[in-house]
């Protein structure tokens, strides 16, 4: 190779290197420039999607209306699973808290709960919240009331004692008639029912269920207005029982012979008398 064929092929691979420098130059701003445009890209969209949040979060639709409380038609507000306590208490009892101005995500429910609970018959109480629109779905769980109390036969019950022991009076009664309760009879005196506990409502409801299970027949009620003398009234006959302590369990049994002995009977019966061994079917004379 001559010396100036040397020389050009030298410049040759000078100018290649050189073009390769530039072109590695203008690649790598163009990355460069995307890079950049690709961040502006990106600040762009999270702007955009910070802005939306913010403008569906500001929706009315995320708070409840300020009537939300005022009526029981109010489309922010259904009352479910009552039986016992009417809505409009329900409602009142939510009246006494005002409507907040949160997202509904963000209210809480703690004070609406206390004010519901404080009504008598109900136990618990769930509230669920909505959105688009907001709404609160409030669902009661209410005592399951076990015996009635009325001052005389031809009386209404004037109150009721739930399963747990609790009095509940006038203002939420009659009950529904899906609700099987025991119907004691007294005057509240020398027994005053109001002092009752839990266990005195409870030896009631044993004391039907037995003479149920004895006899074949429904308790129509518990007559207790002489606490010393107690009777129950079943359809075919009323029986005598006494003191209502725990010896009269004992008795009930009894009831499994004396009850079809009395229906083969054509005279009028008084009571059957199950305070004594003997002498048990009192004729009406």
């Amino acid at each position: 190779m001559s010396d100036e064929e040397y020389i050009q092929k030298a410049r040759y691979y000078q100018q290649h290197r050189v073009q390769q420098r530039r072109l590695k130059r203008q690649i790598k701003k163009s990355r460069r420039r995307l890079n950049k445009l690709r961040v502006l890209w990106k600040l762009f969209m999270l702007v955009m999607i910070i802005a939306l949040c913010y403008f569906l979060l500001k929706m009315p639709e995320w708070r409840l209306h300020k009537n939300a409380f005022d009526s029981l038609n109010s489309p922010a507000l259904e009352i479910i699973n009552n039986k016992i306590v009417p809505e409009q208490k329900i409602l009142s009892a939510l009246r006494r808290n005002q409507v907040s101005t949160k997202p509904i995500y963000l209210v809480k429910t703690d004070n609406l709960k206390e004010s519901i609970k404080q009504l008598e018959p109900i136990q618990d109480v769930y509230i669920r919240r909505f959105g688009f629109p907001a709404r609160l779905k409030i669902i009661i769980i209410e005592r399951t009331p076990a015996i009635t109390i009325a001052p005389d036969i031809d009386v209404e019950p004037i109150a009721f004692f739930s399963s747990d022991g609790k009095l509940i009076g006038r203002d939420y009664m009659p009950l529904p008639e899906q609700y099987q309760t025991v119907r004691v009879i007294t005057y509240g005196v020398g027994d005053d029912y109001r002092n009752w506990d839990k266990t005195k409502v409870l030896n009631f409801k044993k004391l039907a269920l037995m003479i149920e299970d004895a006899s074949g027949e429904p308790v129509e009620y518990i007559d207790y207005r002489t606490p010393s003398d107690v009777y129950v009234k079943i359809p075919t006959v009323n029986i005598r029982l006494g003191s209502f302590n725990s010896g009269v369990y004992n008795k009930i049994s009894r009831l499994r012979t004396l009850v079809p002995q009395v229906k083969m009977l054509n005279k009028k019966i008084k009571y059957l008398d199950l305070r004594w061994d003997s002498n048990f079917i009192k004729l009406d004379e």
